[in-house]
């Protein structure tokens, strides 16, 4: 990939100011005036999506389901492979990012990027990605909860965890979350870095302790044992199956291109955070994966628990111990539904601010005070809240609701790519780009997702029931229906894509200091 950078790196408070005249420049080019303040340094974009991303959340809770699809062999060598699928669709998204770098990131760009019906194509990929984003908040905070509830059951034996009180624990945590979002941009950047330093030093008191405190170990060999207890008999169909840990884990990476509004040198740095946050979530998540595998004593022991890699702790490092791992746990998803909810804001501000959204003119207001997308902020907690809410009465129908977030996403992410590639040498790249190997990179990410879209939709478990059916695919059709049939209703009336607010002089005009 290749850089091509007009303006030597900012120093100082000069180079820093001339830094953001550059970017404000580029917002004015687009069509839009600066509302939001630019405070994210490059490590803190970088920050945003190496904490959404958080291999230390997304194994923890999804490491079971690997276990009985495919085992070791897939936990690790999937690992490796789904990691390098996703580096390229990373890639590929980051070279969009340096050409248009806007909150509305994915949606815009597809706007942009469209010969035709661009209003279409902006509308269909705004509302994958602001519903991905909601069920991604939501399911954080719920995964959260459920770590919570396990650690006091824990604590307390007496405690019996039920579906009413993970989804009241589950709402405090996002409203939480939601209040921490609604002050400063300083104090959200702030947190990032925290969570950086929290999920590195984490990793390190996690994979340290399970190399030194178990008795022992499982031989060099074990990396290659093969499970199958999905109740598919196709051992190949189990195994494709746990190629899903990996994936569910890789997402939200687009939170850097979301905050390029608010990013110095967004045309390098937002790239640089998408690449760089996949990269270094793909050495460290190897690591955990490796440590939490040689760690398993019992394998059908663990693999049946309730949840496996709790029990890991506890065989090998002690109940003592065991908990002081899980408080990392949970801190470290607690730090994911912070980042997700603030990338699932930006998309609402600037979604709404070329009138997507029923009410736009609330949402892409800014708190002069804070200058945060304040009301943003509570819409994506009410809309996050609200999908939690039928897990009161069924598991089932919440993950039914929040299955489409990663198929959502990902095809979000697919749609800019696609169209990048569909416009051909008329595209015209920003100074981060991937030179002559943008096609190859962008068609290897586009037919991935293709494929992961449909492994994230096939059967799971056997025998299929009502409780273990996989809803991932119903989901995403009533997503779209409803977006169809409001697209033809009213949309595509008022809606054709990312509107201009005028010229670049008169936009700048609109700056608020």
């Amino acid at each position: 990939m290749s850089e091509r950078i007009s303006a030597p790196r900012a120093r100082g408070r000069a180079g820093e100011e001339s830094a953001a005249l550059d970017d404000d420049a580029t917002l004015h080019a687009m069509g839009y005036p600066r509302k939001l303040t630019r405070r994210f340094q490059a490590f803190d974009n970088f920050a945003i999506s190496f904490t959404i991303i958080n291999i230390v959340s997304g194994i923890f809770s999804a490491f079971g389901f690997g276990m009985n699809a495919g085992g070791p062999r897939i936990l690790v060598f999937g690992w490796i492979g789904v990691s390098v699928m996703v580096l390229f669709i990373g890639a590929a998204m980051a070279e969009v990012a340096s050409a248009y770098p806007t909150s509305g990131a994915l949606y815009f760009s597809a706007g942009k990027l469209a010969k035709r019906h661009k209003g279409a194509w902006s509308w269909y990929t705004g509302w994958l990605n602001f519903v991905g984003q909601v069920g991604g908040t939501a399911a954080t905070g719920y995964a959260a909860a459920t770590f919570i509830q396990a650690f006091i059951a824990l604590q307390w034996h007496s405690y019996e965890p039920t579906a009413q009180q993970t989804v009241l624990i589950t709402a405090l945590i996002i409203v939480i979350q939601g209040l921490a979002n609604t002050y400063t941009v300083q104090l959200v950047a702030l947190i990032n870095r925290i969570s950086v330093w929290w999920l590195l030093i984490g990793l390190l008191v996690i994979v340290s302790t399970l190399i030194v405190m178990p008795d022992d170990h499982q031989s060099a060999s074990f990396v290659t044992h093969f499970a199958n207890n999905t109740g598919f008999t196709n051992g190949l169909y189990g195994g494709m199956l746990g190629l899903l840990v990996t994936s569910w884990t890789f997402t939200g990476f687009d939170g850097s291109f979301h905050m390029s509004e608010e990013t110095v040198r967004a045309t390098v740095n937002a790239p640089r955070g998408i690449t760089r946050a996949i990269g270094y979530s793909a050495i460290t998540g190897l690591i955990l994966m490796l440590a939490l595998v040689y760690s398993i004593h019992d394998y059908d022991k663990v693999a049946s628990s309730s949840a496996p890699p709790v029990q890991i702790l506890i065989d090998g490092l002690g109940m003592g111990m065991a908990k002081v791992i899980l408080l990392i746990v949970i801190g470290a998803m607690l730090f994911c539904g912070l980042a997700n909810l603030t990338s699932n804001t930006r998309q609402i501000f600037a979604f709404s601010r070329d009138g997507a959204m029923p009410g736009s003119h609330w949402w892409h207001s800014v708190s002069p005070r804070t200058r945060t997308p304040v009301k943003a902020v509570w819409l994506a907690v009410a809309c996050s809240v609200a999908l939690v809410v039928p897990g009161w009465w069924s598991h089932t129908a919440f993950t039914a609701i929040v299955s489409v977030n990663v198929v959502g996403l990902f095809l979000a992410y697919a749609v800019p790519i696609f169209l990048r590639l569909r416009l051909g040498d008329e595209f015209q790249p920003g100074p981060w780009n991937l030179g002559r190997w943008s096609k190859p990179v962008g068609w290897v990410a586009v037919i991935w997702i293709l494929a992961s879209s449909v492994l994230f939709m096939l059967p799971q478990v056997s025998p299929i029931t009502g409780d273990t059916f996989n809803y991932a695919g119903i989901a995403l059709a009533v997503v779209l229906i409803i977006a169809t049939v409001w697209w033809f209703a009213t949309a595509r009336r008022r809606f054709q894509g990312p509107v201009s607010y005028g010229r670049p002089d008169e936009v700048a005009a609109m700056d608020l200091i």
